[in-house]
């Protein structure tokens, strides 16, 4: 058998990259980027940056501890950069990378996708509730 160099292993995990598999680098990145605040936060950041006061009164019930997760975990992994500006007091920034603006087509689809069709989804939930209530009781 040929031996591989580290970028042909490398190109060969990538094929072989399959997110129904736990273990596998992409179902976590989707663990990730399908979390509520994620989505909120970079749906918010889709406009343009903002400061952290801001982001904290446009996403209403985020905690402060859950925003500053958010926010280092979604700068971690290079979707968005956080500037500081020295000044008094210091100012912070946060915007969205090339890479975050790309993610935030997607997340702010499912976000307009759920504005749009939350009665049709209600509707179904309350014919559902009183479908298996009905049926629980015979």
């Amino acid at each position: 058998m040929a031996t591989m160099t580290a970028v042909q292993r490398r190109e060969q995990a990538r094929a072989e990259y399959d997110a129904f598999l736990r273990a596998c680098p992409t179902n976590q990145l989707l663990d990730r980027i399908s979390d509520k605040w994620v989505s909120l936060v970079v749906s918010a950041l889709a406009a343009g940056p903002m400061r952290y006061s801001d982001l904290a009164r446009k996403i209403a019930g985020v905690s402060p501890k859950m925003l500053t997760q958010t926010l280092r975990s979604l700068e971690r992994d290079g979707i968005l950069t956080r500037t500081v500006t020295p000044s008094v007091p210091v100012r912070v920034d946060y915007e969205l990378t090339a890479l975050g603006g790309n993610l935030a087509l997607l997340l702010t689809a499912v976000k307009d996708w759920a504005e749009t069709h939350f009665d049709e989804v209600h509707a179904a939930r309350e014919r559902y509730d009183a479908e298996t209530a009905s049926d629980d009781r015979a």
